[in-house]
């Protein structure tokens, strides 16, 4: 009897839905973390870490953006398949 074989997926074997969607919930976790972090360091006066939040929330903007873009490539892309 052999090892049962298992196959993981990688970037490549991936649509551009399901990496926009990824990239999209990704980013939405980036963008929490930093309202998170922007919030605690107004709330102690750490503008370090206020600054942080900061740069995190614009980090997951940009990555939500990326997602949605990915998606919509995959929708062009099906109408271009018909």
């Amino acid at each position: 009897m052999s090892a049962p074989t298992h196959r993981y997926m990688t970037d490549r074997d991936k649509t551009w839905t399901e990496k926009g969607i990824e990239d999209s919930a990704e980013g939405k976790a980036k963008d929490l973390k930093g309202k998170i972090k922007d919030a605690a360091g107004s709330l102690t006066g750490d503008t370090s870490l206020e600054a942080e939040g900061k740069l995190d929330q614009l980090k997951g903007k940009a990555q939500d953006a990326k997602g949605k873009v990915e998606r919509k490539i995959d929708k062009v892309g099906d109408g271009i398949d018909e």
